[in-house]
């Protein structure tokens, strides 16, 4: 009789900290054939120390891998959150040492608005806030950050993931995960992840590492 063969599945955590990304892999995690497990992070009050406590208390090792997507504009912004976000960077770097579950993290610098433009194929690096209000219509950036349609709003047109993608893919990055993975196992193992503080002054983003690992 031969074995039952096991049955594996693509889950993955994913830690944000504002609510448009939440609306944004909240939709798009119903059009993935992934299983995307929503980590909401209070930033108030605590920045970067918040996310990486609540990293530590999220003890659950059943993902593929754990995606942490922050906004880098802080890093600069704020008293103390250099620190804290180096703190976050090398926890991260000591779990993926001893190989347990991987945690990817993203940064876009500035921010998740910056990312949302890239979307748009008439985007040509404008202010990010005046081309979401003025270009896209909405009454100012919080209604914006409350659409909970806002995935199916940027893959709509001449607005794509695919946009983003193109142009994010050749950009230095502020962060980056160097990562194998093996798809016979169902086994992501990240290898080093990299920091490039000069890249503070340019906008940036790892985040085609989260479409590149839940895809294949």
């Amino acid at each position: 009789m031969s074995r039952k063969e096991r049955i594996l599945k693509k889950r993955y955590a994913v830690f944000c900290e504002g609510d448009t990304e939440y609306n944004y892999v909240e939709k798009m995690r119903m059009k993935q054939g992934v299983e995307l497990v929503l980590k909401p992070i209070n930033m108030h009050g605590g920045g970067y120390s918040n996310v990486l406590r609540q990293i530590k208390k999220e003890a659950q090792t059943n993902y593929l891998a754990k995606f942490i997507i922050l906004d880098a504009d802080r890093i600069v912004k704020e008293p103390g959150e250099r620190e804290n976000f180096l703190k976050l960077l090398e926890y991260c770097r000591i779990q993926n040492g001893k190989e347990n579950t991987p945690l990817f993290v993203v940064a876009n610098n500035p921010d998740f608005e910056y990312v949302v433009c890239l979307h748009d194929s008439d985007y040509r690096g404008q202010d990010t806030k005046n081309y979401i209000v003025k270009t896209w219509n909405y009454k100012d950036l919080n209604a914006f950050k409350n659409d909970t349609e806002i995935y199916d709003f940027l893959n709509n047109g001449k607005k794509s993931f695919e946009n983003l993608l193109e142009i994010i893919c050749t950009q230095d990055k502020l962060v980056k995960n160097h990562y194998e993975i093996r798809k016979k196992t169902f086994d992501i193992i990240i290898r080093s992840t990299d920091f490039e503080e000069d890249m503070l002054d340019q906008r940036n983003s790892n985040i085609e590492e989260f479409f590149d690992v839940i895809d294949w």
